[in-house]
């Protein structure tokens, strides 16, 4: 089953239990793919799941984002209900790959890639974003392959 029809099905289920912030949770998601069908002229055919996993996750930084703004401005319940929207897209997501994990294929790619000086930096870190989606945090890769590739 896909990942668009997963929360379509648990949208209606949300509703019919009564769960309205985890429907109105859900709605968003699909308002959000829905807008980047119609942006990205797919509206027929329909994202891929790992766009769809794209979406969530730029989703979820925005929730975070937000409530670290409410609990710079001592709103502490504002950033409550952002940070329990973002957990709930967050079971969408694929697993985020542990720190350890991620050094190995950093290695393993600038390796692979013949990668040697921090010019190299972006090659690497396409490379890596496309191999690895939505399970890997771009700052973390960032950061990671720049350490890398400066010692």
């Amino acid at each position: 089953m896909s990942l668009k029809q997963t929360i379509q099905d648990d949208f209606k289920a949300a509703l019919l239990s009564g769960d309205r912030f985890r429907g109105e949770v859900l709605n968003a998601i699909k308002s959000a793919v829905l807008y980047e069908e119609i942006a990205s002229k797919k509206r027929e055919v329909g994202l891929s799941d790992a766009e769809i996993e794209n979406v969530i996750a730029r989703e979820v930084k925005k929730r975070k984002e937000s409530a670290s703004i409410y609990l710079e401005n001592n709103r502490k319940e504002a950033a409550d209900q952002e940070l329990k929207e973002a957990a709930i897209m967050e079971e969408y997501l694929p697993e985020k790959i542990s720190e350890a994990e991620l050094i190995k294929k950093i290695d393993d790619k600038i390796k692979e890639l013949e990668v040697s000086d921090i010019k190299g930096m972006g090659k690497v870190i396409g490379a890596l974003k496309s191999e690895l989606g939505s399970a890997v945090d771009g700052k973390l890769l960032s950061d990671k392959v720049k350490e890398k590739l400066t010692n």
